[in-house]
């Protein structure tokens, strides 16, 4: 009489379940196909819009998870599960790795943001956190620097996106200040024109605005000539 009741009982699940079950594979393979579609349409929009390919992964990657959580969260509610609960569990989870990584979710922000609005981009010269070089890579994380002494300069981009950075490259053209002394028994034209000849014969030093040379001070033993010239990156 137990088996009977069991078998009963358990064929009732069946005919109750299986139809909840079919429904809900129907609808994960189609939010699965809607998703792909989305995330196919959103890259071909992101790559017209000529946006930097790391940002386009990351945001493809995190409209992607997104979407299948809430896809999951669904289905999950179409067989029958509860989700306030399990809701509540991921959020206290978020919640609590959200504290634990502070200082990396700030600089994955700051990554975000600089690859963005892009005040610096690979190949530009920049000084930012006391270090000077050319922009080797944009990581969600961290800026790569090249500095002038062959060295690698690694700095989280939190401090990046919220701190001073000086780009020497964004305006095309960099004035290069230098300062020359000649001594006091020296012609100092003939000096002028010695140093507008070697900036001049550089391919880089621009010829308007057109470079300056001229007396910047008088030293204990020498005068000082200020040489301005103006130059491509």
């Amino acid at each position: 009489m137990d088996l009977t009741k069991l078998m009963d009982k358990g064929l009732g699940m069946v005919m109750e379940y299986t139809p909840r079950v079919l429904l809900a594979l129907v609808v994960l393979w189609i939010g699965l196909m809607v998703i792909r579609m989305i995330m196919k349409g959103m890259e071909r929009g992101l790559e017209g819009r000529s946006m930097d390919l790391t940002l386009r992964r990351f945001l493809g990657s995190l409209v992607g998870w997104g979407l299948k959580a809430l896809l999951f969260v669904s289905v999950i509610q179409m067989l029958g599960v509860a989700t306030t609960s399990f809701v509540a569990v991921l959020g206290a989870a978020g919640l609590a790795i959200g504290l634990a990584l502070q200082g990396t979710l700030a600089n994955f922000a700051g990554g975000v943001l600089i690859l963005l609005f892009k005040p610096y981009k690979v190949g530009d010269l920049v000084e930012a956190q006391g270090e000077l070089g050319h922009v080797k890579e944009i990581q969600i994380f961290t800026t790569i620097l090249l500095t002038p002494q062959n060295k690698t300069a690694i700095i989280p981009n939190g401090v990046m996106a919220n701190g001073n950075i000086v780009n020497y490259t964004a305006a095309g053209r960099i004035r290069v200040d230098l300062s020359m002394g000649v001594s006091y028994a020296s012609n100092i034209e003939q000096a002028r024109q010695v140093l507008m000849k070697v900036m001049t014969d550089q391919p880089k030093v621009m010829t308007d605005p057109a470079p300056f040379v001229g007396v910047s001070g008088l030293g204990d033993s020498s005068v000082d000539l200020a040489v301005r010239p103006h130059c491509l990156p």
